[in-house]
């Protein structure tokens, strides 16, 4: 979350910038809040202060009389105090309640603008959508083909948006895993396989809401735990409550992770199959780094999506996230949308990762900081979270744009090892 001082101290801009982002909160509120509670904790410090001063007059009192008196006072003084503290901690909750609403600030280079329509290209991968000599399927149709699928015995057991992957589409699955793990592993990051449950605590500090009418979070009944809805989650739960060493950081982690999303909302062709499903595999990347690292680490996150997905051949363009469709942690966010021959009428772009930087607004939430040698105090660290693939969404660019006129799906070839073989085709 944004630090209150900062927030009071530049009310002006900080309402400015949640009207950009289409979030209603009352700056003003909070602004009024805090004068009120400074003012209350003024009181408490100054009947304390008096309290403490009665207290020594006791062994001064001319006789018990007077020293009952004394004690007396130093009664009403305490609970003074403490209504005075009562009062100040409501003031308190209140303005946290205000205060954990209001989003990071926003990079000033970031569009400006109420939902992703305002989102700026800023580049395109090394591969152009191919131009098919024949009508490309999409990947439902692909799956049904080559029997990768089973959508309706999974609706069955577990309802919409569920499904089997079965054949080889459990073997891309897998390879794609491990192609990710293998690329990141070499770029010194720590692979790790996370929990899928989470303490609310850890969620809420990430920036995720587990309980309320419009979460995205599967939430475990009587209990304080949630289902992830991504490692981000989880990779920056990890070192909640630690203070860093500066020489250490950045600290940069890949982890493996199921991930549980309501996806509520409409479903049509678009979001059919695949696309927008309840549960998904995914390989994420986390770094925490010092403020003056983060811009950097944002860069090279961004940069080894791109690689990965130019490796497996596959068409995207990358954007410029617009305000409006920022999360609430997120100071600056790119989303790369692959090519996706078998959408709309002739092929569409559609989000397959993003990467952001949440500056310090998720570790002043979880307590992350660091201390540098030789100097006094800690600070926030910085944090950034990145997709490396989504398994569901890569595995339909993989299918999509890879197809053959035969029906066949040619791998690319930063599969074909995992794989064990070139080629997807239907079994005899």
């Amino acid at each position: 979350m944004l630090d209150r001082k900062f927030i009071t101290e530049n009310a002006g801009t900080v309402q400015q910038n949640c009207i950009h982002r289409g979030v209603q909160v009352d700056v003003d509120r909070l602004v009024q809040i805090e004068v009120d509670r400074r003012a209350q904790q003024n009181e408490v410090q100054e009947l304390n202060t008096q309290a403490n001063a009665n207290n020594k007059r006791i062994k001064q009192a001319a006789d018990s009389e007077q020293r009952e008196a004394i004690i007396e006072e130093g009664r009403r003084l305490r609970e003074r105090k403490d209504l005075a503290q009562a009062a100040c901690d409501v003031l308190d909750a209140e303005a946290y309640g205000i205060q954990r609403l209001i989003p990071n600030l926003s990079h000033p280079d970031a569009p400006i603008g109420k939902d992703d329509k305002a989102n700026l290209e800023i580049s395109k991968g090394q591969h152009a959508p191919c131009q098919f000599g024949f009508k490309p399927l999409d990947h439902v149709e692909l799956g049904q083909r080559l029997d990768l699928f089973d959508f309706e015995s999974a609706a069955k057991i577990t309802g919409h948006g569920f499904y089997f992957l079965k054949n080889d589409a459990v073997l891309l699955d897998l390879s794609l895993q491990r192609y990710a793990l293998d690329l990141l592993i070499a770029e010194g990051f720590t692979p790790t396989i996370t929990p899928d449950l989470a303490r609310n605590e850890i969620l809420e500090g990430v920036g995720f809401i587990p309980r309320g009418p419009e979460t995205q979070i599967y939430s475990v009944e009587n209990s304080d735990l949630s289902l992830i809805a991504t490692a981000e989650i989880t990779l920056g739960g990890l070192l909640s409550g630690q203070t860093l060493d500066a020489e250490d950081l950045p600290l940069r982690f890949a982890g493996m992770s199921h991930c549980y999303r309501t996806e509520a909302g409409a479903h049509g062709r678009a979001t059919r199959g695949l696309f927008r499903v309840h549960q998904f595999t995914k390989v994420e990347m986390f770094a925490f780094t010092l403020p003056d690292q983060s811009d950097a680490m944002l860069g090279r996150l961004r940069d080894l999506e791109c690689r990965l997905f130019d490796e497996l051949e596959i068409p995207y363009r990358v954007v410029d996230t617009a305000t409006g469709d920022l999360g609430g942690p997120a100071y600056r966010k790119f989303d790369l949308e692959a090519w996706m021959p078998g959408r709309g009428d002739g092929g569409e772009y559609a989000e397959v990762t993003s990467t952001s930087n949440c500056t310090d607004y998720q570790s002043r939430r979880l307590g992350v900081r660091y201390k540098t040698k030789g100097e006094k105090g800690t600070n926030f660290v910085h944090t950034l979270n990145g997709t490396a693939v989504a398994i569901s969404r890569a595995i339909i660019a993989v299918l999509e744009n890879h197809q053959q006129e035969d029906g066949s799906v040619l791998l690319p070839k930063a599969l074909r090892s995992y794989m064990g073989k070139d080629r997807i085709v239907a079994k005899s």
